[in-house]
């Protein structure tokens, strides 16, 4: 059965397209079926978004790439995969209905006509879904522009209909994986000419003014006769309605973004991307309770919501995903003993108060902050002129004001001792940094790389697609024999090497075949094998892939290396394979896998408490201290990555996957290359953008590295707002408004020492300063690890870049050198072991 789900599944994301525009008595669609309009704008079918296991049917335009959705007909009522297999788009009973072979109804017009044989269901070409009894029946039966969801369409009408007292609402989506109605609607107020904009369908917090014929009031880009479109009014006895219509075949719609802020959107041919016109509210923090409960909008963030002190997200996947609607809760409860909570209060200055307080009676500051102390429901107080405001209830539409914004309250928030004694050490071991203003040259050479790197990163990637079909059709790799094989490892290295060729036959029953019960993970180089010799002992079992980025080079360069290396922080070589077609590398057995299937775990994140996860930082710093600086050998490793970093039993790391990593002469600290290679997120830019590699390259992946750690999130994996930005990105923003302590997993909260998670989040920064100048030595990294007193520098800005979006697939990253020689970029995805 599960096969069958599965099979269903994949068939449904190759959409079908039937090359007709209707659905008629006699013909529905199902599965991976669609409808297209006669213009081939837009396209009806069913949709799954992005990673949601729910499926919907919906309209989106045709050509447009990411998929745009405009309406979806079951937002309340999804499908499950299951339910997908019988799902069908069909003409019963006098209505257009989605039912499932077990009669469950899903979705219907829900309107009261006679069962007709000349009944049919169109798209049109501009994107109206139109259910009618014949082809040129005028009006129709029924019509999605009269049942918008978040998206307002050109020649759609948002009207007030005065016969039933009722004005069609534009609801928002609860977040970009879940189309079901959101907090945010808009709506058309009939008396004066205008568009509201509510929370929770009740709660007023922006308007467009009123249409004096040729513009709204606020909102004077949405005007008659624009370059764009035309906006119109009509008041008949029936109904009062907006319009607008596009000049110039332009694709634009008007939606009720998942912040809570219409969107003015227009798709740019050329950029193939739609671009941003307008947006009302203009500021994000001027929606009504945008970010939720216990938390506060701060403009100036590059997160704009953000947690009050002593709460977290009530969903992190939901706020990943921009859905701030649930608010915060307390990382840790309240502790109440007689009436009085233990603990203390923080001061927020410079905001706008929450709705919904009550005023006590209360003399002085000092006992209005008695009150709020002695009252186990009351989380915040403000006192302002002989007026004491107490809030019993969740903290909404806090927002924190600018400098400019002139004026603003001061509210005290309740905090949990523990709490308020982490945002002391947070308050006293940070300096206020000013934020940089990034000069524009700077951001164009940036988009200007990143363009050149998404451009170098797909000719690889095709060439790479041809040369695998090549092997496919007879051009199969090397085939060496055992003579051959040895001779290769031994080429220019007269020396001994301390690991021993094992023949394939001992290394196919230590693993059973290489079954798949053997099968510990895989990597970009291929599958990894538990294997037992038969004397008992366990090893590790790395078998190349033929379509591995690693070839006979890297394989060789990793024997070598690691056969010359001793230190209890570096993974142990025990031996090598090379005969017939197969690359096999066997080392000592890791029980515990590697440090990502840990710290990004949310389950086995939590056996990582903070003394353990400090030991895991120091030991990865010693063995790259070892690499650079204390063994016989100067080495670069240039692919240090979480994946890379594997745990004994004792969960102690070792560093692995020595394949990209070079010898540099004793006195040597960097080197360039024509081929980059590496992996995106954990890269320098230097590195990246120039072929320049140094220890110093090795320093900022160590600093990607410790920061993923402390928070348990990937630095290419984390997004936030309307652009996403990676975790070096994110830390930043924290550092600078003195709330570092903010970044750590929350699994850490009742086992951190906070002395040592502001020095490990301070090393890191350090770590990944854009200039490799500023970066620290690994022997300067380990000394400010160990000592207590040693003083630690603060940090420049990190190499970061925010993106307006990411896509499932990291962009590879090129640009060209100074020199005229050209850089080749290998570039590899984060992947589990």
């Amino acid at each position: 059965m599960h096969f069958f789900v599965l099979l269903f599944v994949i068939l449904l994301c190759i959409h079908q397209s039937l090359g007709i525009d209707m659905i008629s008595v006699n013909h529905s669609i199902f599965g991976n079926q669609t409808i297209i309009s006669s213009g081939e704008n837009f396209e009806l079918g069913f949709f799954k978004p992005g990673t949601s296991k729910k499926y919907y049917l919906g309209i989106w335009y045709r050509n447009v790439i990411p998929q745009t959705v405009v309406w979806v007909a079951n937002r309340e009522k999804p499908l499950s995969a299951t339910d997908m297999m019988s799902a069908e788009l069909k003409v019963l009973d006098g209505n257009l209905v989605l039912i499932t072979e077990s009669k469950s109804l899903f979705w219907s017009t829900n309107i009261s006509s006679t069962s007709s044989n000349s009944l049919v269901a169109t798209i049109s070409d501009d994107g109206n879904l139109i259910f009618s009894d014949g082809l040129n029946s005028t009006p129709p039966l029924w019509q999605s522009f009269d049942h918008p969801t978040d998206t307002w369409l050109p020649n759609a009408k948002t009207k007030y209909d005065k016969r039933s007292n009722t004005t069609k609402k534009i609801i928002s989506w609860k977040n970009s994986e879940d189309p079901s109605p959101g907090f945010f609607s808009v709506e058309m107020d009939q008396s004066n000419r205008q568009f509201l904009l509510k929370w929770n369908r009740t709660e007023m917090y922006s308007a467009t003014g009123p249409w004096n014929g040729r513009i709204f009031s606020l909102m004077p880009e949405m005007s008659l006769n624009s370059q764009r479109y035309n906006f119109s009014y009509v008041d008949n006895e029936n109904e009062s309605y907006f319009m607008y219509s596009v000049s110039n075949s332009h694709k634009i719609r008007l939606t009720l973004d998942v912040s809570g802020q219409i969107r003015h959107l227009i798709w740019v041919e050329t950029l193939m991307e739609w671009q941003l016109f307008t947006t009302q509210p203009r500021q994000p923090c001027e929606v009504y309770a945008s970010c939720g409960a216990f938390s506060i909008c701060n403009k100036e963030s590059a997160s704009f919501c953000n947690c009050l002190t002593g709460f977290t997200p009530r969903s992190d996947a939901e706020w990943d995903l921009n859905d701030h609607s649930g608010g915060c809760v307390r990382r840790l409860s309240l502790q109440c003993v007689a009436g009085k909570t233990k603990g203390g209060f923080l001061r927020n200055s410079k905001v706008t108060l929450p709705e919904h307080s009550q005023t006590v009676t209360a003399s002085s500051a000092e006992e209005c902050h008695s009150i709020c102390l002695n009252d186990c429901s009351c989380n915040a107080y403000a006192y302002d002129t002989s007026v004491c405001s107490i809030w019993n209830d969740e903290l909404l539409n806090l927002r924190k004001l600018s400098p400019e914004d002139g004026g603003g309250s001061v509210i005290y928030t309740r905090l949990n001792a523990l709490d308020q004694a982490l945002g002391e050490v947070s308050k006293s071991g940070q300096l206020s940094v000013k934020l940089k203003v990034i000069i524009s040259v700077v951001v164009v050479l940036a988009v200007v790389a990143l363009c050149s790197f998404s451009y170098i990163y797909y000719r690889r990637k095709m060439a790479k697609r041809k040369a695998n079909q090549q092997s496919t059709e007879g051009n199969p790799v090397p085939h060496w024999t055992e003579r051959e094989a040895q001779n290769l490892i031994y080429e220019n290295d007269k020396q001994d090497i301390a690991v021993p060729f094992f023949r394939l036959e001992k290394i196919l029953a230590a693993t059973d075949n290489f079954s798949d019960a053997q099968k510990l993970g895989q990597g970009g180089f291929g599958p990894v094998y538990k294997g037992i010799f038969s004397g008992g002992q366990e090893i590790a079992v790395k078998r190349l892939s033929s379509q591995s980025r690693q070839g006979i080079g890297e394989f060789r360069n990793e024997v070598i290396l690691i056969s010359k290396l001793q230190h209890r922080n570096l993974v142990r070589l025990l031996g090598y394979c090379i005969t017939g077609y197969e690359q096999i590398l066997l080392y000592e057995y890791m029980p515990n896998k590697s440090l990502d299937t840990f710290i990004f775990d949310q389950t086995l994140s939590k056996s990582l408490k903070w003394k353990k996860r400090f030991d895991i930082i120091s030991g990865i710093s010693r063995g790259l201290l070892y690499l650079h600086e204390d063994s016989r050998l100067r080495i670069i490793h240039r692919d240090l990555k979480t994946s890379n970093i594997l745990l004994d039993q004792e969960m102690n790391p070792k560093i692995s996957d020595f394949g990209l990593a070079r010898i540099v002469e004793e006195k040597t600290t960097e080197a360039n290359t024509k081929k980059v290679v590496g992996t995106y997120g954990y890269m320098s830019p230097e590195y990246a953008l120039e072929g320049l590699f140094s220890i110093k390259s090795d320093v900022f992946s160590l600093g990607v590295v410790i920061l993923e750690i402390i928070t348990g999130r990937r630095n290419t994996g984390f997004y936030q707002s309307k652009e996403a930005s990676n975790l070096l990105g994110y830390a930043w923003n924290f550092w600078k408004e003195e709330r570092a302590l903010h970044l750590l997993d929350h699994s850490l909260l009742e086992s951190c020492n906070p002395k040592e998670a502001m020095k490990c989040i301070n090393v890191g920064l350090l770590c990944v300063q854009e200039d490799p100048g500023d970066r620290p030595t690994m022997s300067n990294v380990v000394m400010m690890l160990r000592s207590e007193s040693m003083p630690i520098p603060k940090p420049n800005q990190p190499a970061f870049v925010s993106r307006k979006y990411v896509s499932n697939v990291s962009p590879a990253l090129s640009a060209k050198p100074h020199s005229s020689s050209k850089v080749e970029l290998t570039i590899t995805m984060e992947e589990g072991r």
